[in-house]
């Protein structure tokens, strides 16, 4: 998984009130739990600086230099004000190298699908999807290739194999799938009623030559 770096600020005092100046001065406060400390470290980060790392589809190891002292985590949580979403408060968990860490990872699809050469629709159901493994092991994007993928086909969560991460879903839950478009449908319909009158067609053609053919004998 890629990593950032970001610099924190002490917070010396905890209360709404010191919240509310840090965030005038555009700071953020946030807290780092986790990695078998007593007590959560309470300190303010740049809006800016979280900005780059909340508002992407991206998932990143966040370094965390706090006083000289350096941390490393990803975010758990996130508050946003809930009218403008202006980013209220976000706890980060600290990583330790021999603890599992559950983490919502992003889907990303490789690929010409044959179902949507042939006119079918993609269907990305998932994307997103929440995986536990050592922080060693955590995967920047869960990549699935869809090349062979024909129309009504799907791929589901048995079907994914990474070294070392176990998914936390039921096997069954579709991913991604390629759904019939409705022109398709429409498109086929319409060939097969032109076939089925022209077989009639011919038929009737047939019959008359025959009837010709009787009669001049």
């Amino acid at each position: 998984m890629k990593s950032v770096s970001l610099n924190g600020i002490a917070r010396v005092k905890l209360g709404k009130g010191f919240s509310k100046s840090m965030r005038k001065n555009g700071n953020v406060p946030c807290v780092i739990y986790g990695g078998g400390q007593e007590s959560p470290v309470h300190i303010g980060v740049s809006e800016n600086q979280l900005k780059k790392v909340i508002y992407t589809p991206n998932v990143y190891k966040i370094s965390i230099t706090v006083e000289e002292k350096s941390y490393e985590t990803i975010i758990r949580d996130i508050q946003f004000h809930p009218v403008n979403d202006n980013i209220l408060h976000v706890d980060f968990l600290q990583l330790q190298d021999d603890k599992p860490v559950s983490i919502a990872v992003p889907v990303k699809l490789k690929g010409n699908s044959i179902g949507i050469l042939n006119g079918g629709k993609l269907n990305l159901v998932m994307r997103q999807l929440t995986v536990t493994c050592l922080p060693t092991d955590l995967p920047d994007n869960i990549e699935i290739d869809i090349s062979d993928l024909r129309i009504g086909q799907s791929v589901r969560i048995e079907s994914l194999d990474i070294k070392n991460v176990e998914f936390l879903h039921p096997n069954s839950l579709v991913v991604v799938s390629i759904k019939t478009a409705r022109a398709v449908v429409a498109e086929d319909e319409e060939i097969e009623g032109e076939s089925t009158e022209g077989e009639s067609t011919e038929g009737e053609s047939a019959e008359g030559g025959q009837k010709e053919e009787n009669s001049d004998k």
